[in-house]
């Protein structure tokens, strides 16, 4: 009997989250496979949900080590391939130590840079703002939330 040498089964790479927003299913595979790529994640309640015939919301919670978790809330339109809006907040040990939100502030010259996108950081952290270059409607934003809870926060972000 002839030996029949098949060929190795080809292991798609992971989708990039770097990429614009794609189509709801290769978003949704994206959002319920970051655990699975960010072993620091140790729990998710993430659900992304479709509100309309093109528009999705995610919504839930990433809790890591040492007692931090992430808020994630998003709005998304898989026609344009957009965030159309979102709100991250960051806490540690239950208190609000970040957030995140593209209201926008066009008399502090310091936000300019990333317009709308800033993050809010203790002190003062309502009033306290600072520009945020890894986030945008444009791409997912969790991996680089989740980068930089795994890097431990920035320095200036920990509670006073």
């Amino acid at each position: 009997m002839p030996c029949i040498s098949l060929p190795n089964p080809v292991v798609p790479d992971p989708p990039n989250l770097l990429m614009p927003i794609p189509d709801f299913r290769t978003y949704s595979d994206q959002v319920y496979s970051l655990q699975t790529r960010y072993p620091s994640i140790q729990r998710s309640t993430l659900v992304l949900a479709t509100i309309g015939p093109t528009v999705a919301k995610l919504e839930g919670q990433m809790v890591f080590a040492g007692n931090i978790v992430l808020d994630v809330w998003e709005l998304l339109d898989f026609d344009t391939g957009r965030i159309l809006n979102y709100s991250y907040e960051i806490y540690s040990s239950g208190e609000k130590i970040a957030w995140y939100d593209p209201f926008e502030h066009p008399h502090i010259p310091e936000l300019a840079a990333t317009h709308p996108h800033h993050k809010h950081i203790q002190p003062d952290i309502k009033r306290n703002r600072v520009p945020a270059p890894g986030i945008s409607f444009e791409k997912p934003n969790l991996p680089y939330l989740i980068e930089e809870i795994e890097r431990g926060i920035s320095p200036q972000s920990s509670p006073a």
